[in-house]
């Protein structure tokens, strides 16, 4: 879904204030699938969908207060991750988010993750397994990060924080999960790999 200018998100934008629907819609075409897939790595497959969903609505009633000139994307992606907490808030489970990202259908066109391409099946299980030891900040950023592909800047977005948040926060994970890798017992793994 990449690629596109951001001008003629812009352009799309300014007539979805003016009240033209349409062009809110293409705007949800453009960005539904990257969307889901968020909303699926913090809340899971089960309410991704519905998640998303009243994520646009929300984006829909919230369009006069976005700033001209700044990116959609991950405006609307910050969006979509307060929605998916909140829904798993009040759920009131720490959902399995890193092995379901992995084993649960994705969108037919999703692009594989990064551990998919970078690991194999055994390994992979390892280090999602691992993953899913981590603490919920560090899943998060992981699953935004690495399983989503979002950039640094949309993961800071996306979980309401700063660039250098993430930063930091990513670092301590990927300690974290190299030590469970490491550990006796496990099946060693440089997780390093996950990012390289």
């Amino acid at each position: 879904m990449g690629g596109r200018p951001l001008d003629d998100d812009a352009q799309l934008i300014e007539s979805a204030r003016g009240g033209d629907i349409g062009a809110f819609e293409q705007l949800v075409e453009r960005y539904q699938h990257i969307a889901i897939r968020v909303a699926h790595l913090i809340c899971g497959a089960d309410d991704a969908a519905d998640v998303t969903q009243e994520a646009f609505v929300k984006a829909w009633q919230a369009l006069p207060r976005f700033r001209s000139k700044a990116p959609f994307r991950p405006w609307l992606l910050s969006i979509v991750a307060n929605e998916a907490r909140n829904t798993r808030r009040a759920a009131g489970r720490r959902a399995r988010l890193a092995l379901r990202a992995t084993e649960d259908r994705l969108p037919v066109d999703a692009a594989p993750s990064i551990e998919e391409a970078a690991l194999g099946a055994a390994q992979s299980r390892s280090v999602l397994a691992a993953v899913d030891t981590l603490s919920q900040k560090h899943r998060d950023v992981i699953s935004c990060r690495f399983l989503a592909g979002l950039s640094e800047a949309e993961t800071a977005a996306a979980l309401g924080c700063r660039p250098g948040t993430v930063k930091s926060r990513l670092s301590r994970a990927l300690a974290a999960l190299r030590s469970h890798l490491d550990a006796p017992g496990t099946n060693a793994f440089d997780a390093r790999a996950i990012h390289g």
